[in-house]
C-alpha cells in the first residue's frame, strides 16, 4: 500500500502528539531535571518535526503535479493478483489461527497446521508440504525448546512433553 507522504506525516504527526500529551503524567523524580519523560519526550518531538516536514513536502508535491490529482492512497499491484491475494489472506488467517489455536493444540499441531497450509498456498505439492511442515515443526520446536529454552505450549500432546 502506497500512502502519499502527506498521510504519513499526518500519522507521524498524530503519533508524536500522542505521546507528548501521554509523557505530561510521568512523574518527575524528586532533586533531578531529568525523569522519565525526557527519552519519549524526545522522540515523540521529532516525530512531530518529521511529520511536519513530510507534510510540508507532500502539499509541494501535489501542487507540482499538473492535470490529473494524485491518489492519497494507492493500492499495490498484488491487490489484484488473486493468487497472491489469497496467498495473504492464508498468511493472516494461519496466524490467527495460531495465536488462537496455539494454547490449546499445543505448538507441535499449530505450527504443522500453519506450515501446511501456507506451503499447500505456495503451490508445493501435497505430500512434499506435508514432509516439509512436520520436519520443520519438529526443528522449530528442537531449537526454541531445547536449545533456547523458550517454554512452548504442548496443548493436547501434554501427555507427550519430554
Amino acid at each position: 500500500m502506497k500512502l502519499d507522504d502527506t498521510v504519513w506525516g499526518a500519522l507521524f504527526a498524530l503519533l508524536g502528539a500522542a505521546i507528548l500529551w501521554h509523557v505530561r503524567s510521568f512523574p518527575n523524580i524528586p532533586g533531578q531535571n531529568i525523569g522519565p519523560a525526557l527519552f519519549p519526550g524526545v522522540v515523540a518531538t521529532a516525530l512531530l518535526v518529521c511529520g511536519a516536514l513530510l507534510i510540508v513536502g507532500g502539499w509541494r508535491a501535489r501542487r507540482r503535479v499538473e492535470g490529473a490529482a494524485r491518489r492519497w492512497v494507492e493500492p499495490p499491484p498484488w491487490l489484484r493478483s488473486p493468487p497472491q491475494l489469497l496467498a495473504f489472506v492464508v498468511f493472516v488467517a494461519t496466524s490467527t489461527f495460531y495465536l488462537f489455536a496455539v494454547d490449546r493444540l499445543g505448538f507441535l499441531l499449530t505450527a504443522f497446521v500453519c506450515l501446511a497450509a501456507l506451503m499447500s498456498v505456495l503451490r508445493v505439492r501435497p505430500m512434499r508440504a506435508l514432509a516439509v511442515a512436520f520436519v520443520l515443526t519438529l526443528l522449530i520446536h528442537y531449537v526454541f525448546y531445547k536449545l533456547l529454552r523458550v517454554p512452548l505450549p504442548w496443548g493436547i500432546l501434554q501427555a507427550i512433553a519430554w
